[in-house]
Formats: structure tokens, C-alpha cells, sequence
């Protein structure tokens, strides 16, 4: 199973980014632009995890929910990496977010996943490039500068399977509120 955790926006955020990216898109229409349904801040990416190893990362994950608590979080202004990937930026209390994904990490982790070790970024996927070599996104990084969208509140984590192929599918396993108060005493909503 092809796994990793991670925040969804509200719906009012999904639709500021689905405004940007209809403004992005007549300026670039041969990138590949992500789908809505697609749209999220990873907090760690699993990669391939055995099956037998979810209920135990389920339980590691919903532990790490608990010891955080909701907080605020915005998209703002964007990026490149490398020649391929346009993103929007991610806002807000910053460092509560590195601290939920360093958690969800270690849940991993101790839940015997092997992770890559590789330095945190935040961020929302806009597009991805479909031509192999050089493209210069650097027109549309200046384009998404100026983006400020709505505050949003962070307040679940979610165990999502990725399924790729032409049309590339995502299904969330099970979520997690943060903070024991309403975490439901430690049980995790499952939603697939």
C-alpha cells in the first residue's frame, strides 16, 4: 500500500485554490494541474507500507494526533522544485506544523515504516510539468507571489492511500482529530 499522512484544507480553502489555479492555468495550460480531490499538506510520506503494518501505525498515528493541539494555518505565495513541481506555500503557525509532522514521522517510524530521511517543506501541490527536462515555472512563481488565502484551522491528520496510474486516485484509511479532548477518547474515524 502506497501510503502518507496528511492535512486537508476546508472546502472554502480548496475553493481560493481552485480560483488561483483556473487563474494559473490559461498562463500554462500544458502542466499537469492537480486535481481538487488531490489537494493536501503531506505530513510524511510513507511510500510502500506492508498492510500487516497499518494497524499498528494507525494507533501510532492516532497517539501522535493527541498530543497536538488545532492550530492555524494559511496558503500563501509559492514555489518550484526543480524544473517540475509548482506549489503553493503554507502559512501560519509554521512550527506547530513541523512539530506535527516530525510526530507523525516518528509514528511511522516506531510503527516500523522506513521513511527517507529528507529535510520538511510544507506545501500544496499546484502542477507538476508533463515534458521531461526544462521548464521554467518561474513566470508562474512570480504569478503566485501575491497569493494570500484564508486562515484555515488544522484540526485532524489522515492516513491516505495513494493508487497511481493515468488517473491517479486517493482514498483516506482513517483520521485522527488533534488534541485527546476531542480525539473521542483515542478511537480513529474511519472514512474508507
Amino acid at each position: 500500500m502506497r501510503l502518507f499522512v496528511a492535512l486537508v484544507p476546508p472546502a472554502v480553502v480548496l475553493d481560493e485554490i481552485a480560483a488561483e489555479i483556473n487563474r494559473l492555468r490559461q498562463a500554462a495550460p500544458d502542466l499537469r494541474w492537480s486535481k481538487r480531490d488531490q489537494w493536501h499538506v503531506t505530513l510524511a510520506f510513507l511510500g510502500e507500507v506492508e498492510e500487516r503494518r497499518t494497524p499498528g501505525l494507525a494507533e501510532r498515528l492516532g497517539r501522535a494526533a493527541h498530543r497536538h493541539e488545532a492550530f492555524e494555518l494559511s496558503f500563501s505565495g509559492g514555489g518550484r522544485f526543480t524544473h517540475s513541481i509548482l506549489w503553493a506555500g503554507v502559512g501560519g503557525d509554521r512550527d506547530r506544523l513541523r512539530a506535527l509532522a516530525g510526530s507523525a514521522a516518528a509514528a511511522a517510524r516506531h510503527a516500523g515504516v522506513d521513511l527517507a530521511d529528507r529535510p520538511y517543506r510544507p506545501h500544496l501541490t499546484l502542477a507538476r510539468s508533463r515534458a521531461r527536462g526544462h521548464v521554467d515555472l518561474r513566470p508562474l512563481v512570480a504569478s503566485v507571489a501575491d497569493f494570500a488565502g484564508t486562515t484555515w484551522t488544522a484540526d485532524a491528520i489522515h492516513l491516505i492511500q495513494s493508487r497511481l496510474g493515468a488517473n491517479p486516485t486517493y482514498e483516506t484509511l482513517n483520521s485522527w482529530s488533534l488534541g485527546a479532548a476531542r480525539a473521542g477518547g483515542g478511537t480513529a474515524t474511519k472514512t474508507g
